[in-house]
């Protein structure tokens, strides 16, 4: 799978040519494909979901609800937005072959079903191959799939593909912790229920050891 797979288009750049390639930095740009924002039709929608829903934004007696649906439009507009950014890879010059884990990546995003926000924690942990990636590249690849609605199951595994298809490791897994506005405000009201969702790639995925690894080192405290 490639990035542009999920509607993502990326552009490769690599930097300090005077030394081997093996050896320099290389980033690779990655940003959401273009679209067009109407913030002022968003606004309007915005007005006329809340008369429709039977509350006026320009009643006299509410003042603080005129700029509700600009406000209303701009939240949706920022929470809709992936961020771009540079993925950094380095060499793996000292050969280092054990787990990376980043653990407790806040992650923030939208049920597509219900546009509500869902939010907790993600914990990615790879294999080194040949190269190793900046660490803060990280929680943004994860920000960067939060950012559009989604579905947790998806997003997990949209993190999973896109680090395995950039970094070529030899192993990958992604574990998404979070809870859902949608099932504890709505509906069942389940106020304290927590979704996990996982995704395993290459060795985590086939050796049941490394896998075990895994899941051991993220249920640490």
């Amino acid at each position: 799978m490639t990035l542009t797979s999920i509607a993502d288009r990326t552009h490769d750049q690599t930097f300090g040519l005077a030394t081997p390639a093996a050896a320099s930095p290389d980033r690779v740009r990655i940003e959401a494909a273009p679209r067009a924002v109407d913030l002022a039709a968003a606004e309007h929608a915005g007005r006329l979901f809340l008369a429709a829903l039977g509350i006026d934004p320009d009643a006299a007696d509410a003042p603080d609800l005129a700029r509700t649906p600009y406000r209303f439009a701009a939240a949706y507009a920022e929470l809709l937005n992936p961020q771009p950014f540079d993925f950094t890879t380095f060499a793996n010059r000292e050969g280092y072959d054990e787990m990376v884990l980043v653990r407790d990546i806040p992650v923030h995003s939208l049920c597509e079903h219900h546009l509500l926000p869902f939010s907790g924690v993600a914990h990615v942990v790879y294999l080194p191959a040949d190269r190793v990636v900046g660490l803060s590249k990280i929680p943004r690849m994860v920000d960067h799939y939060a950012r559009r609605p989604q579905t947790q199951e998806r997003l997990t595994v949209q993190i999973a593909d896109a680090l395995a298809a950039r970094l070529q490791p030899r192993g990958v897994g992604v574990i998404v912790e979070a809870a859902h506005s949608c099932m504890t405000l709505r509906g069942a009201r389940a106020g304290d229920a927590i979704t996990k969702t996982s995704a395993v790639r290459g060795t985590l995925r086939d050796d049941a050891r490394s896998r075990a690894e895994f899941f051991a080192l993220v249920a640490e405290r």
